[in-house]
């Protein structure tokens, strides 16, 4: 299938941007990488009649450390995401999940921001977004607002970007000290959309034990699923290798549909086993920052 007829405009910085989405309104829709929108506007789920092309904004193309969190541009993209040494030491959650995103080729073109905007359920990064408590920066012809990432995913490819907004930056929180992190996921081919993935995020305490833990869960329902899982494993050593309680826990909180690619049992199921994979993964990093005198100490975890 082949898009529809468009309108096209490259602007040449944001201030143009932001004028011309705000004279197209519902009409106009941004272009940055295109590796979601240009399949969408193939099988003609999107309809916009013009196209807005952000690639010139090379302003917005950075991905850097600032204030205590990874800040990354519009435009920069994934691949530049997974190329910088100081934002992945940050936090290495963005390694670990950017990984998974399709494929290179489309790792190069595709942006993160917006893939956030594109709020796809089975996506990795909104899970990633969702589980730190990120924000995104969204700017228009009036002014700027930042977006909390509960705020930020209202259902499947529907986000909290308005019509005539862009989304100029998303800032992911800096790993605390006495944390660690972890993701897993399966699909039915490397590069799929995931069956059931999750990112995970622990913090202990100054004794080397679990005090708190969260899960994000993609490709379970319309949006990011964030689980508390601090009653199912606070006070467990952080050298423990089976976190049967964690796993119960997922399976009875996660309320997957099934559809062509798996049975909503089959998801549950995922979501256990890939909840203690996940956690032990975390674990694992928290003890190494630990041993590498990055001590454990009181850090909040977004809630």
């Amino acid at each position: 299938m082949k898009p529809p007829p468009l309108g096209y405009s490259r602007p040449e910085s944001v201030t143009d941007a932001l004028r011309m989405l705000d004279e197209l309104g519902q009409d106009g829709k941004v272009l940055a990488g295109g590796q979601s929108l240009v399949p969408l506007l193939s099988m003609r789920l999107a309809e916009p009649t013009h196209l807005v092309d952000i690639n010139r904004l090379s302003e917005l193309g950075y991905v850097t450390r600032a204030n205590g969190h990874v800040l990354v541009g519009a435009l920069a993209r994934h691949a530049e995401v997974l190329a910088s040494p100081a934002a992945l030491t940050a936090q290495p959650l963005l390694a670990k999940a950017l990984r998974f995103v399709a494929h290179p080729a489309i790792r190069n073109r595709g942006t993160t921001v917006g893939s956030l905007v594109h709020a796809d359920p089975a996506g990795e990064m909104p899970a990633v977004l969702a589980l730190l408590g990120g924000t995104v920066r969204v700017a228009a012809a009036g002014g700027e607002r930042l977006v909390e990432a509960g705020d930020f995913f209202l259902g499947v490819l529907e986000s909290a970007v308005q019509p005539g907004e862009l989304a100029t930056e998303v800032r992911f929180p800096v790993l605390p000290p006495g944390a660690g992190t972890g993701f897993a996921e399966v699909s039915r081919r490397r590069g799929d959309y995931a069956v059931c993935g999750v990112a995970v995020l622990v913090t202990l305490g100054d004794g080397r034990e679990v005090e708190h833990a969260r899960a994000a869960y993609l490709s379970v329902g319309p949006r990011p699923r964030v689980l508390d899982l601090t009653e199912a494993v606070a006070g467990i050593p952080a050298d423990s290798q089976n976190l049967p309680a964690a796993m119960t826990m997922a399976r009875e909180l996660i309320h997957p549909e099934a559809d062509i690619h798996a049975s909503a049992d089959y998801r549950r199921h995922l979501a256990g086993v890939l909840t203690e994979r996940a956690l032990l993964e975390a674990l694992a990093e928290a003890r190494d920052r630990a041993r590498d005198g990055i001590a454990p100490q009181q850090a909040s975890i977004a809630r």
